[in-house]
């Protein structure tokens, strides 16, 4: 007589359970990338935090991340996208910054292959610009790494201005420079990010690469003169929230050499 305790694992239960699993592995993929807007219509799923539209004040710091959009307040120097236009690679453009009429704005999203493009349009130029502004929401971490380290063999000058914005990865772009002034009427942001080639899978599944994306950003700040305690406030705000540097954390992380404005 046969033990009905052996028929619970047939290979057709063993497959639907399998099935089963990936089903729900697939729901949470695609409940973790729909946008706030679609999942604030479900109960008890409302925005956690305000849009970036809402003044910061110390300690009410978090915002919503939206890297297809940057805020905008009027930020000084033409070429800014506008809020609702983000490039989806970095754009170089020479422009006036300021007392530079020869600087360069890069904006747009920091993309795979970015540091080589910008390595290659530095070398193309007969003489290094004076001074770099940051508007963008991010993007690649170790592209933005990598950008960083050129800006820092420049002895480059890098300026976030009035009303722009430096989210994400865009920070590490800015710790480059040997210089850095940040507006008091920016903004600058940090948050978790994805690090490995899968960023459609849940951070649980991806403790390695983390963990080893986190140890190249922390080296990588140290060798910067920043403070690496920067970490904290982004490994504390998930990947769709973005924290914001009031003025105080900017000099105290030397983020910033010079606060204008």
């Amino acid at each position: 007589m046969s033990d009905p305790a052996r028929k619970i694992w047939t290979a057709a239960r063993l497959l639907k359970t399998m099935l089963a699993a990936q089903c729900l592995l697939a729901l949470l993929v695609v409940l973790g990338d729909l946008p706030r807007d679609v999942l604030g219509g479900l109960p008890g799923s409302g925005p956690k935090v305000p849009s970036t539209e809402v003044p910061v004040t110390p300690g009410n710091q978090t915002r919503q991340f939206e890297p297809r959009r940057l805020p905008r307040d009027e930020p000084s120097g033409p070429g800014f996208p506008s809020d609702a236009v983000v490039p989806r690679r970095l754009e170089f453009t020479p422009t006036r910054i300021g007392a530079f009429d020869d600087a360069v704005l890069i904006t747009g999203t920091i993309a795979d292959g970015d540091a080589e493009r910008f390595d290659a349009w530095l070398t193309e130029r007969a003489t290094p610009p004076p001074a770099f502004a940051l508007h963008s929401p991010g993007g690649a971490v170790h592209e933005a790494l990598a950008i960083g380290r050129i800006m820092r063999a420049q002895g480059a000058l890098v300026i976030v201005t009035a009303g722009a914005s430096c989210f994400s990865a865009c920070p590490y772009i800015l710790a480059g420079g040997l210089e850095r002034q940040v507006s008091k009427n920016a903004m600058v942001g940090v948050h978790q990010h994805y690090f490995g080639e899968n960023t459609y899978l849940p951070a649980f599944l991806l403790v390695s690469d983390i963990q080893v994306g986190q140890g190249e950003v922390m080296t990588y700040l140290a060798d910067m003169g920043i403070d690496p305690m920067i970490m904290a406030k982004a490994l504390m705000t998930p990947p769709d929230d973005i924290y914001i540097l009031i003025p105080e954390e900017l000099e105290r992380f030397k983020l910033s050499t010079e606060l204008i404005d």
